[in-house]
């Protein structure tokens, strides 16, 4: 395999060298859609014994991971396998992350059971596959479109803390999942951990000592292997000591559950179910799959993209390429995928340079598909269970909890408040209760931003906040303000009533207001009216209006609303400074420290 690999390597190098000699613009244009032609054909020999090491451990690691999280999907366990063996090939062309390793993951897993469940709850094996195909088609065909319309910015609305306690809600909602493997016990199916506990509980005194003998066994193997050596596939040791054990010595008779016959060889083409009907049952779930998806690749992209530094992630184009990995696995009988943390992180960590990589762990998943299909057979549900709960103990983060109690306790309390949601209203319900928390949180926090009241840092030209320096003198008969954020709709009427208190609780006679806008980066009607209300209200009272350091997109609202003629030309200044000293020493008199640049706006260039 490897002279193989070496030569088609080589061989595509020479033949995107030539192309890149003779359609050199082209293929940059191409390159934005397809990442392979950026870096195919600078590919390096140095590169392929990492890409070689790297395909194979992992190519290894997805054999188990993959049977287990078809498992977890309420799915035959090969599907697992189906579903890690297309999307390698469409990520690899199309991906901009040369390390993430794309696949069936616990979350995603999870979701595929939690939504198919709530569609038409304990369904036939065959149907339940149907849905799961038809999800992962649609779930692509909404990534794609996204992807095409440049929407790889919605990923920073999920905040960190609402994701953290999202996966770790999901952490406890698989692992309780699976206690009908690893006890045997006849649970129904449910992702409330609420009821599974009570029906664990009640029925305790009927689990299967061996099923639950081989489940502790293979838990501690596991955590052990991963302390001993990180370089050893524990995950691949376990099954295949769990597969000969159950065939030896005969537990499915013995009343352990096995995996059952594993049909071998390479997935077959199929049709996607779409029927109107259809794309409205699933519609809701593809959605989610595709959020969390792209959110959880995303995060992971973005990591490995930090630790090598010689490539950059493209949102947008990370869209399209876990599209495509959904779209085009779903014709090849693939549940819905995206990146996995612990295969992406060890396949950076053994070496991998490029999409190869990834390449190579397809070639290795077909080969076992092919060849070793029959010899799972005996392979014990209670060992990939498991796995599964090996897996996702990780994903409960205890480590950002501390974190965030010690240095933020209002994130603290978003993750909390996700976390129990999640728990108590079920998956998609998490996060759907996520995402509203996220956008409620950035509403609320844009609704009343830091408003500074600045004094001067004696014997300088500076101006700071008055409840910070102790230092900063304001000066008589002037308040300057600073405000930090936007002026727009969702803040307007919190900017008019935060300057009014400050009016009315100054204990000293006013005759400026001085507005420091350095920090206003836009202004909307709603913040010119609420502007334009403030100069009708200091104009009753008799007080002077200056505003300073207003940038450029900030002086073109100002002159669109007929603001910056109301204020007046002298009463706009590049500093702080200037408007202070212009106030206290040269209102009646020609204005030094004035300057013209303070009234630049691209409205009057265009007009001249």
């Amino acid at each position: 395999m490897a002279w193989w690999t070496s030569c088609w390597a080589v061989g595509c190098q020479q033949f995107f060298q030539k192309w890149k000699a003779n359609k050199g613009e082209g293929m940059k244009k191409l390159a934005r859609y397809m990442p392979i032609l950026s870096w195919l054909p600078a590919y390096r020999k140095a590169y392929l014994r990492g890409d070689m090491q790297a395909g194979l451990t992992v190519g290894v690691m997805l054999v188990p991971q993959g049977m287990a999280y078809g498992l977890l999907a309420g799915l035959p366990p090969v599907y697992g396998l189906y579903a890690s063996l297309i999307p390698l090939f469409f990520y690899a062309v199309l991906g901009t992350s040369r390390q993430l390793s794309v696949g069936p993951t616990a979350v995603v897993s999870l979701l595929i059971a939690a939504g198919i469940q709530q569609l038409g709850g304990e369904l036939p094996p065959g149907q339940m596959v149907s849905l799961a195909i038809s999800v992962a088609f649609v779930a692509g065909a909404i990534q794609l479109l996204m992807g095409f319309l440049k929407l790889g910015v919605l990923v920073n609305f999920l905040s960190h803390p609402v994701i953290a306690g999202f996966t770790s809600a999901a952490a406890f909602i698989i692992a309780f999942s699976q206690l009908r493997n690893l006890t045997g016990l006849p649970l129904p199916r449910s992702n409330n951990i609420f009821f599974l506990s009570g029906e664990a509980f009640s029925q305790l005194h009927a689990a299967h000592g061996l099923t639950l003998g081989i489940s502790l066994a293979s838990f501690m193997l596991l955590r052990g292997i991963k302390r001993a050596s990180r370089a050893v596939p524990g995950a691949l040791v376990v099954v295949l000591a769990g597969t000969f054990l159950s065939a030896g010595l005969d537990w499915e008779g013995q009343g352990v559950a096995v995996i059952g016959q594993v049909p071998a060889g390479l997935p077959g083409f199929v049709w996607p179910e779409l029927g109107a009907e259809r794309l409205g049952q699933v519609f809701p779930l593809a959605f989610t799959v595709c959020i969390i998806s792209f959110i959880e690749s995303v995060a992971i992209a973005k990591t490995l993209e930090r630790k090598h530094g010689d490539y950059r992630v493209d949102p947008n184009q990370e869209l399209i390429a876990l599209g495509a990995t959904k779209l085009g696995g779903a014709f090849f009988q693939a549940f819905p995928t995206t990146g996995s943390f612990s295969r992406s992180a060890v396949n950076s960590d053994a070496g991998a340079r490029t999409g190869i990589a990834s390449m190579i762990s397809a070639v290795i998943l077909a080969l076992a598909l092919v060849y070793l299909a029959p010899w799972f057979y005996h392979l014990p549900k209670a060992v990939l269970a498991a796995i599964i709960l090996a897996a996702v103990i990780n994903l409960v983060d205890w480590r950002e909890a501390r974190h965030l109690w010690a240095v933020d306790r209002r994130d603290w309390l978003t993750m909390l408040a996700t976390f129990v949601a999640t728990l108590v209203l079920g998956i998609q319900n998490g996060v759907l209760s996520g995402v509203l928390l996220s956008l409620g949180i950035m509403v609320y926090r844009n609704s009343k931003p830091h408003l500074a009241v600045l004094g001067q840092l004696p014997g300088s030209r500076r101006y700071r906040s008055i409840s910070r320096f102790s230092q900063a003198r304001q000066h008589d008969e002037v308040l300057i303000v600073r405000f930090d954020a936007q002026l727009y709709f969702g803040n307007a009427s919190y900017f008019l009533e935060s300057i009014e208190k400050l009016i009315a609780g100054e204990g000293r006679t006013l005759k400026l207001l001085l507005l420091d806008a350095s920090s206003i980066h836009d202004v909307d009607s709603s913040g010119a009216m609420v502007l334009s209300e403030l100069l009708q209200l200091l104009e009753s009272r008799g007080i002077l209006f200056y505003i300073s350091g207003a940038i450029g997109p900030v002086r073109d609202a100002l002159h669109r609303h007929g603001l910056s003629g109301r204020i007046g030309e002298r009463h706009q200044f590049v500093q702080v400074h200037d408007a202070v000293s212009y106030f206290l020493e040269e209102e009646a008199t020609e204005p030094s420290g004035w300057s013209p640049a303070a009234l630049q706006t691209n409205e009057r260039h265009k007009k001249s």
